[in-house]
């Protein structure tokens, strides 16, 4: 005769408990402000919203502030997998501090980033007046945006990528090595394909922090209308034109273009889970 089975009970609450709470702390934080966006949208006629899509404005501060972003989080995959697998697998002097140092983007205020990274590269900052003189800048460029996009992002690569890499058995490391693979083939068919996920998950962390930064940017963009003018940006003057719909407009593009990519990076991550077998 079967022995009968108990499930052990929960130390949170039950599931329609539970379920019930996270709808509602999701409408009331997330779902109802982003509805009352669209909804201040629509209150735009279709000629008007063309007029605002269709704007060389917006379409030139879309192409900056999405190419960027999505160039800065590309760039710090790569350096971020470099310096996570510096502070996991090496042992040095002043590892705990560079360590710390990561965090820094996350602590310090965005505005105080921003003035910190104008006055050095600025054509008379520390590290701009070296480089005046051969005719390159970097403040009040996109060269600037990018730099203090990757500035921003690179701890989200680093958190999500150091914990796995801690967790990585070394065996199979030493197991492909064993077996004759190169140490660049154990990288690239042992290490990587364990990391995608996390990876693809700090990408996508990385790439909505620079969508909708403002305050590490704005001083260090020079703010020119089709050239360095950020989406954030555009929307902070319309609001300042009391244009409440127009900012809402530009706002629901933005969102909707950072939902669908989002989802696409979705998609691949749970590819990745999938195909790989790690979360």
């Amino acid at each position: 005769m079967p022995s009968a089975t108990f499930r052990t009970p929960s130390v949170i609450p039950g599931f329609r408990l539970a379920f019930g709470f996270t709808i509602a702390y999701l409408a009331v934080i997330v779902l109802i402000p982003i509805a009352g966006l669209y909804v201040q949208t629509f209150t735009l006629d279709w000629a008007e919203l063309w007029r605002i899509l269709t704007d060389r404005r917006l379409l030139a501060a879309l192409q900056l502030s999405f190419g960027l972003s999505l160039l800065a989080a590309a760039f710090n995959v790569v350096f971020g997998l470099v310096v996570a697998w510096v502070l996991t697998r090496y042992s040095f002097p002043g590892r705990r501090i560079l360590d710390a140092a990561i965090d820094l983007p996350f602590a310090l205020p965005t505005a105080v980033a921003g003035i910190a990274l104008t006055a050095i590269y600025a054509p008379n900052g520390i590290i701009g007046q070296w480089l005046a003189p051969y005719g390159i800048r970097i403040a009040y460029t996109q060269a600037g945006i990018f730099i203090a996009l990757v500035f921003i992002g690179l701890p989200f690569i680093v958190r999500t990528v150091q914990p796995v890499l801690e967790q990585l058995d070394r065996e199979v490391e030493e197991a492909s090595a064993t077996l004759g693979a190169s140490r660049l083939r154990t990288i690239f068919q042992v290490v990587l394909p364990t990391l995608a996920p996390a990876t693809i998950t700090g990408f996508a962390l990385a790439f909505a922090r620079a969508v909708g930064e403002y305050g590490s940017v704005i001083f260090i963009a020079g703010n020119l209308p089709g050239k360095t003018e950020i989406l954030p940006l555009l929307i902070v003057i319309r609001l300042e034109e009391y244009n409440y719909a127009g900012a809402a407009a530009i706002a629901a593009i933005m969102l909707t273009l950072s939902f669908v990519i989002l989802v696409f990076v979705n998609i691949v991550h749970a590819w990745s889970q999938r195909r790989f077998g790690h979360g």
